[in-house]
């Protein structure tokens, strides 16, 4: 059974975090609370009710170790978006790439893959919705604001969404670092999805079972891996820098 979404009020922080999310228009706004230095222009909260408050008050709501630059928002969580609506989105594009996780968890990493992930024009980062974190305001300070930009797509079973993607013309690589071929030892394919796991587990046996193929990151032997972050990025770019429109 899919896990429900968690319908509960959303505190955003963060300048860029904020920001996006106040401009984007999808996002449900409640109410901004915001120290008088930090209140961004009224033509972007315009129709949001903002409060003037103390450091201390947002300190009290986001903790005090969580750096919210003056500025924290109440929203709603962004309505969800379906692997389908993707494979629709992208069925006439002569190029597109998205970004699969396998077992990664962690929200600082997912937060940086996806502003990776909007810097490299990628079209959906996608998750097994039973181990993936919610939507939270570390997630988003994380992705500084790309959370807005790049859909965080939800899927019960990653393998079925893998033979789905296939079906609708992409080719699903596996980045493994015990993988013969290197990423950039022949031109990858126009519709990417790559498929990357957990640092140190990697990505589950049938998960890799279903890539077409695996491919491993050029990388000096005096380090064994990079951060999950780090090599989506890496693998993002050698995507980009050859269908960058």
């Amino acid at each position: 059974m899919k896990k429900q979404k968690n319908n509960t009020n959303l505190l955003l922080y963060g300048h860029h975090a904020v920001i996006e999310a106040l401009k984007n228009p999808n996002r449900q706004k409640l109410c901004l609370k915001a120290t008088k230095e930090s209140v961004p222009s009224k033509q972007i909260t315009q129709n949001v009710p903002v409060q003037i408050v103390s450091k201390d008050v947002l300190n009290a709501l986001v903790g005090n170790d969580a750096v919210h630059q003056g500025l924290v928002l109440e929203t709603k969580n962004l309505p969800a978006v379906s692997l389908e609506d993707i494979i629709d989105r992208t069925q006439d594009a002569q190029s597109a790439m998205v970004v699969l996780l396998d077992q990664v968890t962690d929200p600082h990493n997912i937060g940086a893959i996806l502003r990776s992930a909007a810097a490299f024009d990628a079209k959906a980062l996608i998750l097994a919705d039973a181990n993936a974190p919610e939507e939270t305001g570390v997630l988003a300070k994380s992705a500084c604001g790309a959370l807005e930009i790049i859909p965080l797509v939800r899927v019960a079973n990653l393998v079925r969404a893998m033979e789905k993607l296939k079906q609708a013309g992409f080719w699903c690589i596996g980045l493994d670092g015990y993988a013969k071929q290197m990423i950039n030892d022949k031109p990858l394919p126009k519709k990417s999805a790559f498929v990357m796991g957990a640092e140190g587990d990697g990505m589950r046996r049938l998960t890799a079972e279903t890539c077409d193929y695996t491919v491993k990151l050029p990388m000096s032997n005096k380090m064994e891996s990079l951060n999950v972050s780090n090599a989506a990025a890496i693998t993002m770019f050698e995507w980009y820098k050859n269908f960058e429109k």
